[in-house]
């Protein structure tokens, strides 16, 4: 379930064929739309498209039985698994379990993103451009500015060719760097240029904690006596009006492994789709605490994130946020409150 934000379009069809296909409308239909800068002091008058959210599946309630009944929802029997599990029947492998995460350890994993998961030798969209930064987020805590970057040309055999030689940045304040983090990559590195695992690139392996937490969480899509074998991760970072376009995971092996994908932070829209971008996609929403497993036939659709929700009323973050209450924790208060932070674990091989 991801890509980097603004997400890899698979296909070649031109910006006017995207338009008409199904996915593309389900886009267009629940993105956020920014109103224009006005190019003169003159009083202009912006009309919102109106949001419709009667279509929306929400897992977390039975409010609306009959769309969940029209669409396909199950119920999906995982008797040594301790958490509700729902499915769709038109699409075998896509696994939703609701609140899957408690505050505490939604908490620890919005930490780890901030301040471990950037960290080198994880590479993010950053590191082409910067190279390699250390302690981004302490920086942005003391305000710092960073005067030294540098634009490090083929970074450590990255193959995205630069056509410039090395050269340094101006001056940037680290808090805008870390606004600008949209993504990184645990474990085995990816490489977006070639949409392959790049095995000769420096790594760490992935987190112990967040093994365990995938594997546990990966057992409803796996056949029994197998366990999930983590190896990768990419970390989607979603400001107030960036979305995920519509896209297919398909660089791992071995596609009955799951993508285990977990949300935290502002709630979002998540599109699911079919084979083809003809097929109109499931809306759904995807809190803080969800987590999503796409295996077998779900990993050959098309999906994507087209909205997040970054006023209060509709975040529905209040929960996150009395927990970052203390003034040195103000810094992942500030970020959480207009941003969606997305977790994806993959078996490589």
């Amino acid at each position: 379930m991801a890509a980097s934000v603004y997400g890899a379009e698979t296909s070649a069809a031109t910006a006017a064929d995207l338009e008409r296909t199904a996915f593309r409308r389900a886009e267009k239909k629940y993105k956020l739309y920014k109103a224009p800068l006005p190019k003169s002091r003159k009083k202009i008058t912006v009309t919102k498209p109106t949001l419709d959210l009667a279509e929306v599946i929400d897992f977390r309630t039975e409010i609306n039985e009959t769309l969940h009944h029209q669409i396909g929802v199950i119920k999906v029997d995982c008797p040594d698994f301790d958490r509700p599990v729902f499915g769709l029947s038109d699409h075998p492998g896509f696994y939703f379990i609701p609140s899957a995460l408690s505050i505490e350890e939604q908490c620890h994993w919005i930490r780890e993103s901030l301040q471990s998961f950037p960290q080198p030798p994880n590479r993010t969209n950053l590191t082409p451009f910067y190279g390699p930064i250390y302690d981004l987020f302490d920086a942005a805590k003391r305000q710092e500015v960073f005067s030294n970057l540098e634009n490090p040309g083929n970074y450590q055999g990255d193959s995205q060719k630069e056509t410039m030689d090395s050269c340094k940045h101006p001056p940037i304040p680290a808090t805008k760097l870390l606004r600008k983090l949209r993504w990184s990559t645990l474990g085995l590195q990816f490489d977006w240029s070639m949409r392959n695992y790049n095995v000769s690139l420096p790594h760490n392996k992935i987190p112990e904690g967040l093994c365990k937490l995938a594997k546990k969480m990966a057992s409803p899509a796996m056949s029994k006596g197998e366990e999930f074998c983590p190896e990768a991760a990419i970390v989607n970072y979603y400001g107030p009006s960036d979305m995920l376009g519509g896209h297919v995971d398909d660089m791992e092996a071995d596609w009955s492994r799951p993508i285990v994908s977990i949300s935290l932070g502002c709630k979002a829209i998540f599109l699911l789709g079919g084979k083809t971008r003809e097929d109109a996609p499931i809306a759904m929403y995807v809190r803080s605490g969800d987590i999503v497993l796409m295996a077998g036939e779900a990993r050959e659709c098309f999906h994507g994130v087209p909205r997040i929700f970054t006023n209060e009323e509709s975040a529905e973050i209040d929960s996150l946020i009395t927990q970052f209450t203390s003034k040195d924790e103000k810094l992942i208060l500030d970020y959480i409150r207009n941003s969606r932070i997305n977790i994806n674990i993959r078996q490589v091989n």
